[in-house]
């Protein structure tokens, strides 16, 4: 039996899905849309095996071992809660895709992208394109739910993390990653931002971030050291010999680089973080607090300056 016939999804509910969406998410669904349709920019080598990386490093601690002891026994239910393209997905489980129930949920139409990636790669799974808070599933019906980087997208975060957490078995495993609360300037300057470009279409956000992108890779390239004497509070900024570039990238403005990535690939990720309208940024005491009202045991909480990686099991 597939997801859909295990979560008992027909060809009815799909068609008495809700179509209307806040403003904020129709942005998102467009933003999301047009994002992973541009392959080119995170599909080569030097792409996938940075994020590759950073998804074992922060859900795994660097041993993907783990995902074997989460997947053993009969084969499971997992949920990819905002799928995109299926680029996390696909390099997170790999092959275990092959034993088990793969669902991916997106709001917007990457959901095609995902499908046709899926299809190349040799992997099964079903598709489906709906609202996050609107899933056609029965609660306690999944064994897993993996969301990298998605709910921070939703109207409410702390709502999302609520009504996913209803759909997990008993048991199960709710993997997820938000947003950080980043240092006064950068949190008043990404805003500012995103605030400049919401009027654009997609396309002209992205021509409108190019040089922002080429700041962050000359920033990048000058390859100079500064050392901040002393921490400065109440601007978030810390004590310590600092690259120029991840100083400028923490405490002024999201300025993305990697030298082996090219300029779309590097303009990928600073339109990820600039175009959605919904972006919110967190605390790891907030999310203690979702998690106990939502019946999670937190197993994992990888805190970073980036954002905060959780591993949840349902009580």
């Amino acid at each position: 039996m597939s997801a859909f016939e295990k979560l008992g999804i027909t060809s009815t509910t799909i068609s008495q899905l809700q179509k209307e969406y806040s403003l904020a998410q129709e942005k998102t669904k467009e933003t999301f849309g047009f994002k992973w349709a541009k392959r080119e920019t995170y599909e080569s080598d030097a792409s996938r095996a940075a994020m590759k990386q950073w998804l074992f490093q922060k859900y795994c601690d660097g041993n993907p071992g783990i995902i074997d002891e989460w997947l053993q026994g009969s084969p499971k239910i997992i949920l990819d809660a905002g799928c995109g393209a299926g680029f996390s997905s696909m390099l997170f489980f790999g092959d275990h895709l092959k034993n088990h129930d793969y669902l991916g949920v997106d709001i917007s139409a990457s959901v095609e992208t995902a499908k046709q990636r899926y299809k190349e790669a040799g992997y099964p799974g079903e598709f489906l394109q709906c609202n996050l808070m609107d899933l056609p599933i029965p609660n306690q019906s999944v064994d897993m739910i993996f969301s990298e980087g998605v709910l921070h997208h939703t109207d409410d975060t702390k709502k999302a993390v609520l009504y996913l957490s209803g759909k997990i078995k008993k048991g199960g495993r709710f993997l997820f990653y938000v947003y950080a609360k980043k240092a006064i300037i950068r949190e008043f300057t990404d805003d500012f931002v995103r605030d400049k470009i919401k009027g654009f279409s997609d396309e002209e956000a992205w021509e409108a971030l190019k040089p922002l992108t080429k700041l962050g890779i000359e920033l990048g390239k000058s390859k100079t050291t500064i050392n901040i004497p002393e921490a400065i509070p109440f601007l978030g900024i810390k004590k310590g010999e600092l690259d120029l570039q991840r100083f400028f990238y923490w405490n002024i403005c999201k300025t993305y680089y990697r030298p082996e990535f090219s300029l779309d690939e590097m303009n990928h990720i600073n339109f990820d973080w600039f175009r959605p309208v919904n972006c919110h940024r967190h605390n790891p005491e907030e999310i203690r607090e979702w998690a106990k009202e939502a019946g999670l045991h937190l197993e994992r909480m990888h805190v970073e300056e980036a954002g905060i990686t959780i591993i949840a099991r349902k009580n």
